[in-house]
């Protein structure tokens, strides 16, 4: 099997497993924004946000240190993956405990009910024992095991979501229980924590297969490795998510949480672009480091940077052109439009973070993760400036623009540092044209043209027919090989 097609398959299982249950998971956001006024929306978009940045924190860049100790020239891959097995568990339950006790403090600092706090932390915990068992289905080669696991998580997450929300209140009513939750966005958690503490426990055979041994010499070398990468992991989420709860923090208190979900809600419809990415990273990051040694390396890498580049502009255009059939089947209630304003430039600025993910080859095998961290550190103050300027003038606008600048710049930081550090061969004329050609027809389709199916169906066929004319002759090699 050629070297591109090894990647595709793994990409598409990969891409599966991260695809398929945010297709199911879909049925949940027209299901949520029926159910729930924005406010609630409000609510479980900030306190999700809490949660990604705390995954951060309890993952400390484990993830991609284990990923570069196991695949080191004469590396003991059992006592890598023990140590690294051995220190997640111990700081989650540690954790656990501490924001256990502190759960009152923290819900008053916060302004949310402290069950929520509870809900959040147990979640938090949940999702932290699983990070080195997924890690280690995908570095010893069984992305079907990985994607069969993530799947079943999201299906429980979706059943039990949908009994809570139709199933429970009819029962209610019919044997005259008093109400189940305080509020229906209660049901949103408990049926996380169920999903989590399912997906953990179908995990727990890697467990006993790893084992518990620890090494302090080698943690204290992860640790080294990784610690970039966790500084790297919290400025990204602070790009990522950190806009909600500044948004909650910067808005006036009767607003604020109607605003935040409706920014949330429309921010979904950027998710085929996130998906895209993600299910690319997490088949290339392994690729990466696997063939970093070989002659053709850098070469492999300019060429798959270019036609993620070429996919990811596809997916924009898509969007763009056919918005208003995808929020009337994701977000039924009309309540929730008045931010569509957002999407292009969510779907834009994950493009640039996709890209981002490609170029940051050059510090990931060079042992430089520290400019991975100055990087996102870069973005992340972006992040911050551009949202505390923006948010109290033009609210959830200004934190979308936010998002695009902050990924954008981290985009071309690490374009123009791996360029002196390790130079790979871009196609950057091409790319840039592709970027630009997408940005000019998407804003004729959403702007000029008010969104108007035939135009817009014209304009993405142009696009590729011109993405063919140009790349017809390679793909033609890559697919012979």
């Amino acid at each position: 099997m050629s070297l591109y097609k090894k990647l595709f398959k793994q990409t598409f299982i990969y891409g599966l497993a991260t695809v398929l249950p945010r297709a199911f998971a879909f049925v949940l956001v027209p299901l949520y924004t029926s159910v729930l006024e924005p406010a609630s929306f409000g609510v479980y978009a900030t306190l999700m946000a809490y949660i990604v940045l705390g995954n951060v924190l309890l993952s400390y860049g484990m993830e991609t240190a284990f990923f570069r100790f196991i695949n080191k020239e004469g590396a003991n891959r059992s006592l890598v993956q023990s140590t690294a097995l051995t220190s997640i568990t111990a700081t989650s339950i540690a954790v656990f405990v501490i924001l256990y006790f502190l759960k009152d403090y923290i819900a008053n600092y916060i302004g949310f009910d402290t069950r929520y706090v509870v809900w959040s932390i147990e979640i938090l915990v949940l999702d932290a024992l699983v990070v080195i068992p997924f890690v280690w289905f995908r570095a010893n080669g069984k992305p079907l095991k990985y994607a069969f696991i993530k799947i079943l998580n999201v299906i429980i997450n979706l059943g039990f979501n949908l009994f809570f929300f139709m199933a429970l209140p009819e029962i209610d009513e019919l044997v005259s229980l008093q109400q189940v939750a305080k509020d229906p966005v209660d049901y949103i958690f408990w049926a996380n924590i169920i999903a989590s503490a399912a997906t953990l426990i179908m995990v727990i055979p890697v467990y006993f297969n790893i084992k518990f041994k620890f090494n302090v010499v080698l943690w204290k070398q992860m640790i080294k490795y990784a610690y970039p990468v966790l500084i790297a992991g919290i400025a990204f989420s602070i790009n990522e998510v950190f806009d909600k709860i500044l948004l909650d923090y910067l808005l006036p208190k009767d607003i604020a949480e109607t605003e935040v979900g409706v920014y949330a809600a429309c921010y979904k419809l950027g998710v085929f672009m996130t998906l895209f990415a993600t299910a690319f990273r997490l088949g290339i990051e392994p690729f990466f480091f696997n063939h970093a040694k070989e002659k053709n390396a850098k070469n492999t890498y300019a060429v798959i940077t270019k036609y993620f580049t070429i996919f990811g502009c596809i997916i924009f255009l898509v969007v763009m052109v056919y918005i208003d059939i995808l929020k009337e089947i994701l977000i039924r209630n009309e309540a929730y439009w008045v931010a569509i304003s957002i999407v292009p430039y969510i779907l834009l600025a994950n493009l640039c973070l996709g890209i981002y993910h490609n170029l940051s080859v050059w510090y990931k095998v060079t042992d430089r993760t520290r400019y991975g961290a100055y990087i996102s550190v870069f973005g992340a103050i972006i992040t911050l400036a551009v949202n505390f300027v923006l948010i109290p003038i033009i609210s959830y606008k200004g934190a979308a623009i936010a998002t695009l600048a902050a990924y954008g710049c981290m985009m071309l930081a690490s374009y123009f540092l791996g360029r002196k550090y390790y130079r790979v061969p871009y196609e950057v004329k091409k790319i840039v044209t592709y970027i630009l050609a997408a940005i000019t027809f998407g804003s004729l389709a959403f702007y000029t043209f008010d969104r108007s199916l035939l135009i817009g169906t014209a304009l993405l066929l142009v696009f590729l027919l011109g993405v063919f004319i140009l790349e017809k002759k390679e793909l033609k090699k890559m697919i012979s090989k």
